[in-house]
């Protein structure tokens, strides 16, 4: 397999200069006759050769008797049910979209956490509003641990990635449907289903790797998925590019054996187009956004205290600390006759280390002298987040690259301006004019997001509620209506007829 190390090569010149390599072909693949080297290059090829084989003759016969069980149903992958965030919203709006697609296809949602199929019902009703036809059955994973982050503090999009193929083959092995529906994002699981019979079925939110990342870290940028350490090290991000262009490959491979790719966004459609190579089985279909009840809520907000908001996980990405000093900013740029406003921070926590960036961006708040302008609001009920939507003149978002933005599209369906990050989503499909009306602005920086918030600060109330009817126009676009109507339209074809898919 050399063409591995001539696929690769890249910037590899480093290795020459290790003591008894002369090329990178040696390093992958040594010919040398030292005591040393052969015999344990030969070791490590025969136990991994013994372990395959092993792993091969214990997994054929549960394969074929899984295959041979597999029931007419879809099984949705989604390890994390309570996480809170836009992907668990597609989750219950698939699984209600299957239901209706075909009433008498059993539908299972393979999870983690400790549910029962009414305690999943009720969360999708109490957190979503979306009412299921009947509950799903549940299929209790007890390997997830394998697929957490902090599980792999080196290498941990391999990790992770290994360590779902894993987790998805205890969900196959304990119940393997005709249908496996990835809502997560696991790519590498795909070969996996294949292998139990399954059609293979996704809805990616993003990436998990992108030609964006590697550019990323090619320029030596320091950012929440490359360390200043990395960044400032010329060797190490040689290393970590050959790291990021191996797996692309691998991404790539294991995307490609999905039947059907659902794609949130035009930006991840680029980009699983480009990975994936399977445009013929990609399709479009926008995430299902709250647009009918949030339109009814009504466009004038209080005059006393203007507020924006802010609705995401406290997750590194959301860079909650850029919004939180930008409105500082904003706060110390006001002009005195103005009232002074007021952020909200609406948001889960999904662990330890999400409840931890909460408290330091609390700390933060102190630290700024912004205590008595800003509130926290976590882990609240979905009809507390209508209540906070409808009295926020503005929303705030930040995420670099986010792949759509559902809640920059709850933001306008609910009449609060968005000011979302010049990228991806935000950019390419919801912050567009709409009739020839502005619809919202968008910023990159810290300056840029103060700017765009004394822009609302200093509107007249005719003109806000100009562009707010504008922004909510344009949020019809992506209402859960549509997603439900694309949703069934891509899929009819394969659960009509599985066996037309190879």
């Amino acid at each position: 397999m050399p063409w591995i190390a001539q696929r690769f090569r890249l910037d590899l010149d480093w290795a020459n200069k290790i003591p008894g390599y002369a090329t990178v072909d040696d390093l992958l693949f040594p010919k040398t006759t030292s005591p040393l080297t052969m015999p344990i290059f030969f070791l490590l090829a025969t136990i991994s050769t013994s372990l395959a084989l092993i792993f091969a003759s214990l997994s054929t016969s549960v394969i074929i008797s899984r295959r041979r069980r597999r029931r007419r149903s879809v099984g949705f992958f989604h390890p994390y049910t309570n996480d809170g965030g836009g992907g668990e919203r597609v989750l219950w709006c698939a699984v209600r979209a299957v239901q209706e697609e075909d009433p008498d296809l059993e539908v299972s949602v393979f999870t983690g956490d400790d549910a029962t199929p009414e305690s999943l019902s009720s969360r999708a009703l109490d957190r979503f509003g979306v009412q299921l036809l009947r509950p799903p059955m549940v299929v209790r994973l007890s390997k997830r641990k394998w697929i957490e982050e902090k599980a792999y503090p080196h290498f941990t999009m391999i990790g992770q990635s290994m360590g779902s193929v894993y987790l998805s083959w205890e969900a196959l092995r304990k119940f393997t449907p005709q249908f496996y529906f990835d809502t997560s994002g696991y790519a590498f699981t795909y070969p996996l289903a294949r292998i139990f019979g399954c059609k293979v079925i996704c809805y990616t939110h993003y990436p998990t790797i992108s030609s964006d990342m590697v550019s990323r870290v090619r320029q030596r940028s320091s950012m929440y998925n490359n360390e200043a350490l990395i960044a400032k090290s010329i060797w190490l991000s040689r290393c970590k590019v050959i790291y990021y262009t191996f797996f692309s490959w691998l991404y790539g491979f294991v995307g490609s054996y999905a039947h059907l790719a659902m794609v949130n966004s035009s930006w991840t459609k680029s980009h699983i187009e480009n990975l994936w190579k399977i445009p013929d089985r990609t399709r479009r279909v926008y995430p299902p956004c709250d647009t009918s009840s949030l339109q009814e809520l009504p466009l004038t907000r209080p005059a006393e205290v203007p507020i924006f908001i802010s609705v995401a996980q406290f997750r590194p990405e959301k860079a909650h600390t850029l919004q939180l000093e930008a409105f500082s900013l904003a706060v110390q740029r006001l002009d005195s006759d103005l009232p002074k406003p007021k952020l909200q921070f609406v948001g889960s926590c999904r662990n330890k280390e999400d409840l931890e960036r909460l408290q330091n961006l609390k700390d933060k708040s102190r630290e700024l002298n912004m205590d008595e302008h800003v509130e926290f609001h976590k882990d609240v009920t979905y009809r507390d987040l209508i209540r906070l939507l409808g009295g926020a003149i503005a929303g705030l978002h930040s995420m670099i690259d986010e792949h759509f933005g559902i809640s920059v599209v709850e933001y306008m369906a609910a009449g609060a301006i968005p000011i979302a990050h010049n990228s991806a989503g935000p950019r390419m499909d919801i912050v567009l004019g709409e009739d020839g009306c502005q619809t919202g602005f968008l910023a990159s920086n810290k300056e840029e997001y103060a700017d765009a918030i004394l822009k609302v600060l200093k509107m007249t109330e005719a003109e806000r509620l100009t562009l707010a009817a504008a922004a909510r126009k344009r949020a019809q676009r992506f209402s859960e209506q549509k997603f439900y109507e694309d949703f069934r339209a891509a899929i009819h074809p394969l659960i009509a007829n599985p066996t037309a898919f190879r």
